[in-house]
């Protein structure tokens, strides 16, 4: 199930969205990633809920786009 398209429009990095509202903004990716345009880090979807954690989208910031895992990671330890 793909996120719905209205909770895309809303979302934002929970980092950037701090800088400014018009910061933060995500694009989705391989429909379990979102991935922000700002900073670059990826934030999972595991079982259709955006995992939103700093953590989360820091673990995966270094990886390029094209690299990310085609089905959604587990969790970090």
């Amino acid at each position: 199930m793909a996120i719905d398209q209205k909770l895309l429009e809303i979302l934002r990095c929970p980092v950037c969205v701090r800088e400014s509202d018009d910061a933060g903004l995500l694009t989705l990716v391989k429909d379990v990633w979102l991935v922000c345009q700002t900073c670059e880090r990826k934030y999972p979807i595991r079982d259709d809920i955006p995992v939103m954690l700093v953590e989360e989208g820091d673990r995966w910031r270094a990886t390029a786009v094209d690299a990310l895992p085609d089905t959604p990671p587990e969790p970090a330890v």
